[in-house]
C-alpha cells in the first residue's frame, strides 16, 4: 500500500519523459517508413525510447524525491529534472518541504479539576530533513498529528480549566515544545501551535457567567464603598477647617445659595439653624425680593406699537 503522505502520486511518467518517448517513437516509425531500419530494429528502438524516457524523473521546487536502488537508499535528487537507472532504481517518495497546517481536536477530554473540555488546536510544522523523515518514521504527517493529540490531552490533563481559558499561549508553548522534543529527531520542525477555540459545557457555560456577573457586582459595590468612604474623609477634613473659620462657612453656605438660585424655579430648603448663623434668611428674602420688582417692571412696561 502506498505511503498517503506522498507530495505526489509516483508514476512512471512525467510531461517532460512522455514527451521524449513521443519524440523518439515517432522518429523510429518515420525511418521504419522511409525504409532506413527494419521493423525489429524499430521496435528495438522503441524498447530503448521506453526505458530512456523512464528514467527522467522531475521533482518541483519545494520536494526532495527519496531514491532507492535495489532497496537501499541511495540519496535524495532534486528539486528539477534528474535521471534513474529504470528497473535498478526507484523513487519511494517525494517529500514536500514547504510548511504545513494540520487541525486537530481533543474532545471530551479531562482537566485536572476534572471538566470535560473539547479543544481545537492547529500545528504548522516543516521537513527540514528530507534523508530522516523517510528513514526514520513512515507516515510522518500522520505521526505529527497524532504526537499532537496526545500532547495536547496530556497537558489538558494536567491544568485546571481556569488556566485554559487564561494561559492559552502557555499552553500552546508547552505543546510546540513537546513536538520539538518528539519530532526533531524524524527531521521534523514544529514552528508554531495555537489554540483555536475551547468548548466547556453549556450548563458550566451558563454558571461560569453567573459567577462573572456576580463577580462584576461585587467589584462594583467595592468601587462605590470606596468611593463613599473618600467623599466622608473630605467632608471631615472640610468640616475640621470650617470649624475654626465660621465666616469661611458664612461663604461657603452663601456661594451655595447663590448657586441654587441661579436656576429658575428651583426650590431650595435650607435648614433653619443654617438660616440664623449665616443669615440667609435675609439674603434670601431680598433675593425673593429683587425677582419680583423684575417681573412687575415687565407687567407694566408698554408694549411695541404695531405698523399699519
Amino acid at each position: 500500500m502506498r505511503d498517503q503522505d506522498l507530495s505526489k502520486e509516483i508514476k512512471w511518467f512525467n510531461p517532460f519523459s512522455a514527451a521524449v518517448f513521443i519524440v523518439l517513437c515517432a522518429a523510429c516509425i518515420i525511418l521504419y517508413f522511409l525504409n532506413y531500419i527494419h521493423l525489429y530494429l524499430a521496435i528495438a528502438s522503441g524498447i530503448i525510447a521506453l526505458i530512456l524516457a523512464s528514467s527522467i524523473k522531475i521533482a518541483d521546487q519545494w520536494e526532495k524525491a527519496v531514491v532507492l536502488r535495489l532497496g537501499k537508499f541511495i540519496g535524495l535528487r532534486g528539486p528539477g529534472i534528474f535521471f534513474i537507472i529504470p528497473v535498478v532504481d526507484q523513487i519511494d517518495n517525494y517529500i514536500d518541504q514547504r510548511v504545513r497546517v494540520t487541525d486537530f481536536r481533543a474532545e471530551k477530554t479531562l482537566t485536572k479539576d476534572t471538566v470535560p473540555v473539547n479543544v481545537d488546536a492547529v500545528v504548522y510544522w516543516t521537513v527540514w530533513d528530507a534523508e530522516k523523515a523517510a528513514l526514520e518514521v513512515r507516515r510522518y504527517a500522520k505521526a505529527v498529528t497524532y504526537m499532537a493529540l496526545t500532547g495536547l490531552r496530556d497537558i489538558i490533563g494536567k491544568h485546571e480549566l481556569a488556566d485554559l481559558l487564561h494561559d492559552r499561549e502557555k499552553i500552546a508553548d508547552t505543546l510546540q515544545k513537546i513536538l520539538d522534543e518528539h519530532t526533531n529527531p524524524w527531521g521534523v520542525s514544529c514552528q508554531n501551535v495555537g489554540i483555536k477555540d475551547i468548548v466547556i459545557p453549556a450548563s458550566l457555560s451558563d454558571a461560569m457567567s453567573k459567577q462573572a456577573q456576580a463577580e462584576r457586582e461585587r467589584k462594583a459595590r467595592i468601587i462605590l464603598g470606596t468611593a463613599e468612604t473618600e467623599i466622608s474623609e473630605k467632608f471631615a477634613s472640610a468640616a475640621e477647617k470650617y470649624r475654626d473659620n465660621p465666616i469661611a462657612l458664612q461663604l461657603r453656605g452663601m456661594n451655595m445659595l447663590f448657586e441654587g438660585l441661579k436656576e429658575k424655579g428651583s426650590l431650595i430648603i435650607v435648614p433653619s439653624s443654617a438660616l440664623e448663623s449665616m443669615n440667609l434668611g435675609a439674603i434670601g428674602g431680598l433675593a425673593a425680593l429683587s425677582d419680583q420688582h423684575a417681573a412687575t417692571a415687565k407687567r407694566k412696561a408698554p408694549a411695541a406699537p404695531h405698523a399699519d
